[in-house]
């Protein structure tokens, strides 16, 4: 429900935009043409993805916060493209349509936010959960469902096979714990599955309503992961597209190239501002470069800004090179300045450049350290199935999860990439990009 709100609020963009193109060129100067391929389709492009990045219409809280991110993202649209008027040297769009089109949109975008706020209630409204497997089944679904779930959703009761099946008590439990918590989903553990008492009465519930689920159909619908307790058993048992079908990663390619070329035109201009910027908060070299596991387990150097106090004799530019343990959220090794560039992800920017090389794709698993990787492999024999793929500078285990360091963190982190792996696809690829954004902009909300 809340996704489709986003529909009707970026249509009355292109409207609104396209409209006013109308208007000025019947009314206003019958000599200007419109191109509905040219500048129009950029602005409506530049006001569709600043507004997303924004969170209109779906994650904005509360009515001031939507008018200040519906004037932010319109404001900022309008000022790139006069930015790109500046480089032209000619007026894209006229005045009338441009100014227009800020009040207009900022209206639209306010009232779209509260019909969004309206609805939201309804919209998220959990679903009731009963789970018939094993208790520790059952405890680390309640956990997961309190973390970043893809749909809302609350268990409200729990029972195992033994007691679904116990003929002394009529042999109906099941069907009865569904009644009494007016549960819509029932997921099965493993032997629950296989237990004919168990389908039976399942079968019972699901005539009545309630949607029946295995625990890694339920992990993958309501969670956007793999449950750590199948991993190993679904290691083979999917195909991963950029592997088993070369079209995807020829289009994959197409996709990358583009925006590391965009990347690389902001990397010109951010970088003689991140060298003044060093002689005040983060003395010291550039650049670093460190060895990752790319595809098929080859090492690369990733290139990035450095945003740590160089190491005094230490071999080599930043201290990150020579590290044996995690960075932490808040390293004590990481500069002032260095700080800002983590924050704002701006020392991932040179990495544009190991996507022009193809060392990196612009989605897919973050690439490990070499010795980190052999560590994890100890631990996690299907770990280097996530090497089949070329790591991504973003991916889904980042926009779902965040920043991860621990070995148990990893293990979860996991679970996101197989899910990634399983459900590998543009269209995913496209909502991982765009999160990305959400995130960089701090307006990320779990389950969008």
């Amino acid at each position: 429900m809340i996704r489709r709100a986003l529909v009707p609020a970026y249509a009355g963009v292109a409207i609104t935009i396209y409209g006013l193109c109308f208007v000025h060129a019947t009314w206003r100067d019958p000599d200007w043409s419109i191109d509905p391929f040219g500048w129009p389709l950029v602005y409506v492009a530049l006001v569709v993805i600043a507004a997303y990045a924004a969170g209109i219409p779906d994650v904005v809280r509360d009515r001031w916060q939507a008018v200040t991110a519906s004037i932010a993202a319109v404001l900022g649209a309008t000022l790139a493209l006069s930015a790109a008027q500046l480089v032209v040297g000619a007026g894209l769009l006229p005045r009338f349509v441009i100014g227009g089109s800020v009040l207009i949109i900022a209206v639209w975008f306010v009232a779209c936010c509260a019909m969004v706020r309206r609805t939201v209630a309804t919209a998220r409204k959990a679903d009731r959960v009963v789970v018939l497997a094993e208790p520790d089944v059952a405890h680390d679904m309640v956990g997961e469902l309190a973390g970043d779930p893809e749909r809302s959703a609350v268990v409200v009761g729990a029972m195992t096979v033994e007691e679904a099946c116990d003929l002394t008590r009529g042999g109906d439990q099941l069907i009865a714990l569904v009644r009494a918590t007016r549960a819509n989903v029932l997921v099965l553990g493993h032997d629950a599955a296989s237990a004919e008492a168990v389908v039976g009465q399942a079968a019972t519930v699901h005539e009545q309503g309630v949607r029946i689920r295995t625990v890694p159909m339920f992990y993958e619908e309501w969670l956007g992961k793999l449950p750590v307790s199948h991993l190993e058993r679904l290691a083979l048992m999917f195909d991963i597209n950029e592997v088993h079908r070369t079209l995807y990663g020829r289009f994959r390619r197409l996709f990358d190239l583009p925006l590391a070329l965009a990347g690389c035109f902001v990397l010109v201009l951010v970088t003689p501002v991140v060298v003044i910027a060093n002689v005040f908060g983060n003395r010291g070299p550039l650049f670093y470069s460190q060895p990752r596991v790319g595809r098929q387990g080859r090492i690369f150097q990733i290139h990035k800004f450095r945003s740590m106090a160089p190491v005094a004799g230490g071999g080599g530019p930043d201290q990150e090179v020579v590290s044996t343990t995690w960075t932490s959220v808040d390293d004590p090794r990481v500069t002032r300045f260095g700080r800002f560039l983590r924050k704002t992800h701006l020392d991932e920017l040179p990495q544009v450049v190991n996507i022009l090389k193809g060392e990196l794709a612009v989605i897919g698993p973050r690439p490990e350290q070499p010795h980190y990787v052999e560590e994890l492999s100890e631990k996690l024999p299907y770990y280097n199935l996530r090497h089949m793929v070329t790591p991504g500078l973003t991916g889904w285990a980042q926009v779902k999860a965040g920043y991860l360091a621990e070995d148990d963190d990893h293990i979860q982190k996991l679970q996101y990439e197989f899910f990634h792996l399983r459900h590998q696809r543009v269209g995913l690829d496209l909502r991982i990009l765009l999160r990305t954004l959400r995130s960089v902009a701090g307006t990320h909300a779990p389950g969008r």
